[in-house]
Parts: C-alpha cells; structure tokens; sequence
C-alpha cells in the first residue's frame, strides 16, 4: 500500500474509531461505507480498508443482510482484559513507586480533583480520560518501556467499552476516586511496593466486580 493510499485509510478508521469511543456510532449502529466516503471526500476502497481494521480490533462485526456493525460490548471480553490490566497495572505501579517524586504524586492529587469534578458534572468521557491520564503518569515511572507498552495497548483496546463502563456503574466512579487518594497516600508514604501492587491490583479488580454486580 502506496503511503498516499495508507493516510486515506488512516484518515478513515481514526474518523470512524473516534465516532465509536464517543458513542456517536453505539453498539449495533451500521456503518455506511459509501456515506462515510462521501463524509470524507474518498473512495470507498480507503474506507473499506479501514472497517477490516476496525473488524479486526473487534470493534467492528459484519453481519449477513446487515453489513459493518458496530460490536456489543463483550462482557466475558471486558473483565478478561480488566483482570489482566490489574495484574499489570499493579506490577507497574510497585516499580514506579520509588522514583515518583513529590511534585509528581502532587500532580496526581490534581488529576484526582479534576476526576471528581468531571463526575459531578456527569462528564464521564472527560472521567475516563482523566483516569488514564492518573495512572499513565504512575507507570510511566516503571522503567520498563515494554510492560508501559502491553498497558498502553489494553487501555487503547479498553477506550470504548470503558465510556459505557462508567455510564452503566457511576457509583463505582466515586468509589474510584476514593481508591485513588489511598494510592496517592500508599505513594506519599512510601509504602512497601508489594502492598501497592496488591492495593492497586485490586482497584481495578473492584471494577471488574462491580461490573459483573451491575444489575
């Protein structure tokens, strides 16, 4: 593929990603190559291209007499990858945890506020990205450019079903932004790594459980 052709695609699947993470485009909504072609000024082969991808990623599903359709959320799928995240999240926490400075656990402190203020303004997408932000800037102390990587990958993956995640569970967003003080104090204090690995591990295990509890 020419690179001409590859930024055409690229053009097309970030349009249609973006649309999906924001919930423009929900679950079961039928993406429309030809209208999306004409939305962007291409052909449809860029636009196809991009939908394979998006299949691929499993965000998208064809479906007999229905064409590309956005995907349910994968429930099984969503808590597998949580639990995993845990695992990993944790391990990069307890690394990072000794290099952390005072200005940078601040910093947090500041994220965390700005977390509940989204919330209270019911801006839950504002909230998920906050919440990434929180705990990049903890594991980007990790030292470990690959594992910083496989988190970076599963939080990517993770980007839409989390905005439908906090929107079914809001009360697990405040419980959320209260585990994240006791992280902020488990920092502060300079705790044992191992009982950081097991406190945040298990912060992200709570919203797998209240997930599952939802109903």
């Amino acid at each position: 593929m020419g690179t001409k052709a590859k930024n055409k695609t690229q053009l097309a699947y970030e349009y249609i990603l973006s649309r999906i993470e924001n919930g423009v485009y929900g679950p079961g909504y039928r993406v429309v190559i030809d209208q999306i072609a004409r939305e962007l000024g291409l052909s449809s082969i860029p636009v196809r291209e991009a939908i394979r991808q998006l299949e691929a990623e499993g965000l998208v599903e064809f479906k007999p007499y229905a064409g590309a359709v956005v995907s349910n959320i994968n429930e099984k799928e969503y808590i597998e990858t949580l639990s995993v995240l845990a695992v990993l999240e944790g391990y990069a926490t307890a690394l990072g945890s000794p290099h952390l400075t005072k200005e940078a656990i601040d910093r947090l402190e500041q994220v965390n506020e700005r977390m509940e203020r989204a919330l209270e303004e019911l801006e839950l997408e504002r909230f998920s990205e906050l919440n990434y932000e929180f705990h990049s800037l903890i594991y980007a102390h990790c030292g470990n450019a690959y594992l910083e990587e496989q988190i970076k990958q599963i939080w990517q993956r993770m980007k839409r079903i989390r905005v439908y995640g906090f929107t079914l569970i809001p009360q697990r967003a405040k419980a959320s932004i209260e585990e994240h003080r006791e992280i902020i104090r488990l920092l502060r204090e300079q705790a044992p790594p191992y009982e950081i690995e097991q406190y945040v591990r298990q912060h992200k295990i709570n919203t797998a459980e209240a997930f599952k509890r939802r109903r």
